[in-house]
């Protein structure tokens, strides 16, 4: 695959993984897990900073809805301009979980909290801490297969 079809794929294969977490987070959410995720506060942080007027609950939602997919599939297509091999699903969803972690690690252990969105993973004393880690894993596997499934299976460079 060339460049630009890695980023298609990882592109795809990214609106589908945040679909995928969309649904976990909404399940989490039915059971009392989650009550508010990383976009809800990346949105109220950025309405705290005064960076946009005062959202109605209809637009606040909208900007939550378009900050989590544009974060999805961006990962997604960087996740495809890293994935030069291809293996089978089970190692494309391997793979995709360890990704998904990174990305993690990068943005809940770092950027996010150092931006006032929330604080850092090993501050926190209670054991919801871990739901984005798995979460992001979910995220990273479902990239993984949906990656493998839209670039086909002979895709190697």
């Amino acid at each position: 695959m060339n460049l630009k079809e890695r980023a298609m794929a990882g592109l795809l294969g990214g609106f589908a993984a945040t679909l995928v977490l969309s649904g976990l987070r909404e399940a989490w959410a039915r059971f009392g897990l989650v009550f508010e995720t990383a976009p809800m506060q990346v949105v109220n942080r950025v309405e705290e900073l005064g960076l946009v007027g005062d959202l109605s609950s209809g637009r606040r939602r909208l900007l939550t809805v378009v900050a989590h997919f544009a974060y999805g599939l961006g990962t997604g297509t960087a996740f495809g301009f890293l994935r030069r091999e291809r293996g089978g699903p089970v190692e494309e969803a391997s793979v995709g979980a360890a990704l998904g972690l990174l990305v993690w690690g990068a943005g809940w252990a770092s950027w996010l909290p150092l931006a006032g969105v929330h604080r850092a993973p090993w501050t926190e004393r209670t054991p919801k801490v871990l739901l984005p880690v798995l979460d992001h894993a979910m995220f990273g596997a479902a990239w993984g297969l949906a990656n493998w499934a839209v670039g086909g299976r002979a895709r190697d460079d």
